[in-house]
This record gives structure tokens, C-alpha cells and sequence, in this order.
């Protein structure tokens, strides 16, 4: 019986108004939004009131793998270059060597626990080995809590880059298991050319798309997004083609256009930040729905067992190791090890040995996924409280909405800056006319408070005073240098 599309939409579409409705109660409750929408997902299943029957492993890997595609594009794109820079080489060091000590430590126990092979236990730990941080800071931002430097971008570029090694070492270990003509020693000319073609291909694409977006006079701001749709999915076909690695690809592309000028920026950073949440959205309510609850008790135990050696063996054992070069000390250490909260990847990947036909694949699949709750539930909720302990909790500093914004484009040569007005500054207590404002600059709003001032000649600076200037780069540096000039004693 073929289900009218009607009906098809109108539960996509109530799924997903639940799940929107719902992040609220992530934000109240300090709840990561993963939590929720996977929740959503098993009540609305096949075991749930909602009834949903979807036993679909490879419509929910295609799903995963779209999904993944523009949720790490994204996390390039937003990623800030001077931030991550410092940081890159413990960044690398904990997304590759850190990724394989997990999968290693984790196997190794899963052997015992599940008397599983060798090889079954590294495909095991391999799949639940990457982790996701973006959850955790939604978290903390629920709380108004931050991360001292280098912790916060340290992590974000962690959880950024870490996904294709573990996409790499599952395939692999699949490969093996399920093909005579493979071997363990055949994953390292093969983990060169994954991550080697991958790099390359995204650094090339990422030269192509700047080219073609900043030189490419679209009739209509709105198509910029469309063309950096293309652009991606084209990066990651390519990049699978040439037998890369994708998903390196792709964040190899959103670093650079995040890091070079590209015509229109917010626009697209934007764009695809919405992009990125309807794609998590689908994402977990999908594997919601693919799992069956009642087969999760069968694994509790064991799914227990591994959950412990993830969070207070394999990840600490990782992380201490792969950051013994760096200056780092070991509350900061500690807290990264924490951190190594696991997300939606894992159970993507543990739907592969589903399709690939592993013997033990549907005791993997309840495993990762029982695992990734009981992550996402003592890691999720507790992060706050570890971050204070520890003492490496700042507070959280929220940028402030402005009713005022202005896009990059192509021909304009001025962008809009924010500039905190000192309190002692000799401009404080001086109209805007008296200040000498030079003839490339225009303040166009001030932040007083919490109200906002429209300026004219005789509007009077105050100390405290977060003035926005649209202006050039060149007379932008006079007006900074003005502004930060204290009085005389």
C-alpha cells in the first residue's frame, strides 16, 4: 500500500515543528539538542505512540551522509582562522593519532565484553571513535559559560576534522572483514591516499569555488547559496571519484572560505548555518526512528561497560597522549578528555556494517547507539559543573544583535565594525562633530546600555559606548586610534 504524499509531509513537517519546539527545553534544561531530537525520533517510531515503521540502514546512511556533508561544511565555514591557527598542530595530532588510540583502547575491551574478533572490536571502536563538541558548546551557551583559550577553539577544529579518520578506519575495517583480498596492513597506503587526495582536492575546490563565487556577477544576492550548494556536493563527489576522503574535502573548503575574502559572506555563513540545523534535524529524527528501544535492553549491560572505558579510558588515554608536545597542563587536559562527547557520526557509521553484511552488525548498531546516550546523557549535563572544577570556565561572551548589518559584496570598499568607546577616552563626553571623524568613516549606530542611539553631529560619545562604524580599513585605523587616545591627567 503506497502512503499518499500528503501524509509523508505533513510527518515530516510535524517531526520537525516538535523538534524546533522542543531545542527550547535543550536551552532550559542544559540538554544537548542531539538528546532531543533522537528522542523525538524513537517516541514517534515503530515502538513509540507515533507508530512510524523505518527499517531503512541504507536510506539512513544516505540521509547521514548528505546531512554530514553540509553540517561539517558549515562547522569550516564558521571555524575562524586566527582562532585555530595556534592550535592547529594538537588539533591534528588529537583528529588522527587521537582518533585511532580511541578506536584501539575501545576494540580492545569490546573484544572481552562482546567476544567479539579482533577485528569486529576495532570496527566497533573505530565507529564510535569521533566525537562532537558543537553539542557541548551548545550546552555551555545554554548556561553562559565558556572555554578558556586555547580550550574552546582547540575542540571546535577537534570536532570539525576528527569525522573523516573515522569514517576511514570503519570502511577499512569493513573492507577487511568482509573481503579476503583486503588487510590490515593494506589501511596505510590506503589512510595516505584517503586523507592525501582528500586534502587536495579540497584545497583545489577551495580555490575554485573563491574564484567563482567572488568572480561570478550573479543577478540576485539569493543565488550565492544555491551556487555554494553545487560547490560542495561537488567538492565531495569529486573527492569520493578520485578515492579521497570527502568530508575532508568539503572542510578543507569551508576553512578557506572562511579564512580568504569571498563576495557576500554572511549571506552564505548564514544560509548555511540554517542549512546545517535542518540537516541535524532530519539527521537524528532519522536514526530515531531506525532504532528499536526494546533491543537497546539487551545491550545495557555491556553498553554500560564500554561507555565507562570510552569516557574515563580511551578518551583520557588519547587525548594525554597526543598532547604530551604541547604546552597544555593537565586541568586543561582533563577538561579536553571530557569533552570528547560523541554525537550522530557514531551511529551513521554503525549503520555501514549493516548494509556491508557483518556478522555481528546489528549488535554494533545498539551498542554505538546505546553508548552515544549514555555520552550524550553523564558527558552532556555534567559539562558545566566538570568546566568549573576544573577552572577553566570563563564567562560566556555573547555578541550582541544590532538591528544594523551589511553584507561583503564586490565595489564596496568598507565593511562594519564594532569599536568600544573606553570610558577615560578623549573623545568620552564630546560630540561626534567635535571628534573629527574622518571622511571614510560613518557611524551609523550606537550600543548604550541596553538601548540604541540613532547619531547625528551633536550626539555626545559616552565612556562605555559600543559605537558601529561603517568605514574603510584605512580611515577605520585613524577612528580606532582616536577613540582608544586617553585623557590627559
Amino acid at each position: 500500500m503506497t502512503v499518499p504524499i500528503e501524509i509523508i509531509l505533513f510527518c515530516v513537517a510535524a517531526l520537525i515543528f516538535l523538534s524546533v519546539v522542543a531545542s527550547r527545553l535543550a536551552d532550559k534544561f542544559a540538554l544537548p539538542a542531539l538528546l532531543i531530537f533522537l528522542g523525538i525520533g524513537m517516541l514517534a517510531g515503530s515502538e513509540g505512540p507515533g507508530g512510524i515503521f523505518f527499517d531503512d540502514p541504507s536510506l539512513a546512511k544516505t540521509i547521514g551522509i548528505v546531512a554530514l556533508i553540509f553540517i561539517i561544511f558549515s562547522g569550516g565555514i564558521n571555524t575562524s582562522w586566527p582562532e585555530i591557527r595556534p592550535v592547529l598542530g594538537p588539533g591534528i595530532a588529537l583528529s588522527t593519532a587521537g582518533v585511532l588510540i580511541t578506536a584501539v583502547v575501545v576494540g580492545f575491551f569490546a573484544v572481552f565484553a562482546l567476544k567479539f574478533s579482533f577485528l569486529e572490536g576495532l570496527l566497533l571502536g573505530s565507529i564510535i571513535s569521533s566525537t562532537d563538541a558543537a553539542a557541548v558548546f551548545s550546552v555551555l551557551k545554554s548556561r553562559k559559560i565558556g572555554l578558556k583559550s586555547p580550550l574552546k577553539p582547540l575542540l571546535e577544529f577537534e570536532s570539525g576534522s576528527n569525522d573523516p579518520m573515522a569514517v576511514f578506519l570503519t570502511i577499512g575495517f569493513i573492507q577487511i572483514l568482509t573481503s579476503k583480498s583486503a588487510s590490515l596492513a593494506g589501511l596505510i597506503p590506503s589512510l595516505i591516499r584517503d586523507m592525501g587526495l582528500g586534502a587536495l582536492v579540497g584545497y583545489l575546490m577551495a580555490r575554485i569555488s573563491i574564484f567563482v563565487v567572488n568572480r561570478l556577477k550573479l543577478e540576485t544576492v539569493d543565488l550565492y547559496p544555491v551556487l555554494t550548494i553545487a560547490l560542495v556536493l561537488l567538492t565531495y563527489t569529486v573527492a569520493v571519484f578520485l578515492k579521497g576522503n570527502g568530508f575532508l574535502a568539503v572542510f578543507i573548503v569551508g576553512l578557506f572560505m572562511s579564512k580568504n575574502y569571498l563576495v557576500h559572506k554572511k549571506t552564505i555563513v548564514r544560509f548555511h548555518e540554517s542549512l546545517a540545523w535542518i540537516m541535524q534535524i532530519v539527521m537524528f529524527l532519522s536514526l530515531g526512528l531506525l532504532v528499536f528501544p526494546s533491543q537497546l535492553v539487551a545491550v545495557t549491560g555491556v553498553g554500560l561497560f564500554l561507555a565507562v572505558v570510552l569516557m574515563f579510558l580511551a578518551r583520557p588515554i588519547s587525548v594525554f597522549l597526543c598532547l604530551l608536545p604541547f604546552r597544555l597542563d593537565i586541568r586543561e587536559k582533563a577538561m579536553i578528555s571530557w569533552v570528547g562527547l560523541r554525537g550522530a557520526v557514531p551511529i551513521i557509521l554503525a549503520a555501514f556494517p549493516l548494509l556491508a553484511g557483518v556478522p555481528q552488525a546489528h549488535t554494533i548498531f545498539n551498542v554505538i547507539f546505546f553508548v552515544v546516550l549514555t555520552s550524550v546523557l553523564i558527558q552532556g549535563t555534567s559539562i558545566s559543573f566538570v568546566s568549573k572544577l576544573l577552572g577553566v570556565d570563563v564567562p560566556l561572551n555573547l555578541k550582541k544583535q544590532y538591528p544594523l548589518a551589511i553584507d561583503d559584496a564586490s565595489g564596496v570598499d568598507a565593511e562594519l565594525t564594532d569599536i568600544l568607546v573606553p570610558y577615560e577616552s578623549d573623545v568620552s563626553g564630546k560630540p561626534i562633530y567635535e571628534i573629527g571623524v574622518p571622511g571614510g568613516c560613518l557611524i551609523v549606530l550606537i550600543s548604550r546600555g541596553d538601548k540604541f542611539v540613532i547619531p547625528g553631529g551633536s550626539t555626545v560619545i559616552e565612556g562605555g559606548d559600543v559605537i558601529q562604524v561603517l568605514a574603510n580599513r584605512e580611515d577605520l585605523a585613524v577612528l580606532q586610534a582616536k577613540i582608544g587616545k586617553l585623557q590627559k591627567e
